[in-house]
């Protein structure tokens, strides 16, 4: 943080790939990195992102869940829409949560990341 700030970077990724939910210490470490970004840069936008497999079907909610209470998420990426996982989980995290679904996976590719639309989303779910 202290050397983006000193760069006068606009924009810091901080990519904590790989924790598992169960695993407490990563979950702590989790919750550190959100206070230090909260101490060091209090005026700062802070978007917290879940990347949630949407073949995990109930387990996702759950980890957003655990997610949530380290990270203070503030949104979801759905991956894996492009297989037979239809993504029924996002409705438990909007609705236990409150997280937004903010983009959707259906690929491998940076071109199959996209926008969510809550529109498009609830007909692929209905249409089967």
């Amino acid at each position: 943080i202290s050397a983006a700030q000193s760069r006068n970077t606009e924009l810091l990724l901080v990519d904590t790939a790989g924790r598992l939910q169960n695993k407490k210490n990563l979950m702590e470490e989790l919750a550190k990195i959100r206070r230090i970004v909260a101490k060091k840069a209090p005026d700062a936008k802070v978007e917290s992102l879940l990347v949630l497999d949407a073949t995990l079907g109930q387990n996702g909610l759950r980890q957003a869940q655990v997610f949530s209470e380290a990270a203070k998420l503030s949104g979801v990426v759905l991956t894996k829409l492009d297989g037979s996982a239809k993504g029924g989980v996002a409705l438990a995290v909007v609705r236990e949560l409150g997280l937004p679904i903010r983009f959707i996976g259906a690929g491998e590719g940076i071109e199959d990341l996209r926008p969510f639309s809550s529109y498009e989303f609830v007909e692929a779910l209905l249409s089967g």
